[in-house]
């Protein structure tokens, strides 16, 4: 049955799916500290999150017997994601917070450290904020920002952390994703899917091969 039913559902070996179980379980945390939980964007937020997540491991489920409904899936993944995006951009906007460039020396620590939980996560927050602090020689505030030519100093609070960790892992997920896409499109192309495998065993099997 192998040609028939191909090896499938190891989504959880797949470093999309990895990197969106993060984005969710980041997210989770993020709207109950710095959202309002009477807010439309916390429920949204967490349904973008956990869409990203499900798409991925249903259309890795499905592929045993549609290649295309797993592509559909996995684009439905990354859509999901580039909504989570908008949501976290608009949260730095609305609040004056500053989005961070991805080659900003505060993001280039966290790809360093590339978080593989929520623990690891908040731990970089932590540690990021603790390093402003010690640099600053002072408590900073919530959403603060300072940048000089003549200082390595930065002022960002916890949740403008957070929100900039949050956007550089949901960054990851969509590259991943995009790469995702483009090989199953590709499979799809050159082997087809579960009616092209069906029709090649039949036939061999009639010619008696």
């Amino acid at each position: 049955m192998a040609d028939l039913i191909p090896i499938h559902g190891g989504y959880r070996n797949l470093k999309s799916f990895q990197t969106a179980q993060v984005v969710y379980d980041v997210t989770v945390r993020f709207v109950e500290r710095y959202v309002s939980r009477f807010s439309r964007t916390t429920d949204q937020m967490v349904q973008a999150a956990r869409s990203g997540v499900q798409n991925i491991a249903e259309g890795s489920m499905a592929s045993a017997t549609s290649k295309k409904t797993e592509l559909k899936l996995t684009q439905v993944a990354r859509a999901s994601l580039e909504e989570l995006r908008l949501d976290y951009e608009d949260f730095l906007r609305h609040r004056g917070m500053v989005q961070l460039p991805p080659d900003h020396p505060v993001l280039v620590r966290f790809k360093s450290v590339r978080p593989q939980n929520l623990a690891q996560f908040r731990q970089w927050v932590h540690d990021e904020y603790q390093r402003q602090r010690d640099c600053q020689g002072q408590p900073l505030t919530s959403g603060q920002f300072r940048e000089s030519p003549k200082s390595p100093c930065e002022s960002l609070g916890y949740s403008c952390l957070a929100a900039n960790g949050a956007l550089s892992l949901i960054n990851l997920a969509c590259y991943l994703l995009d790469r995702q896409v483009a090989r199953l499109a590709k499979d799809f192309e050159t082997e087809g899917g579960f009616t092209e495998r069906l029709y090649r065993i039949r036939k061999e099997k009639r010619d008696g091969k």
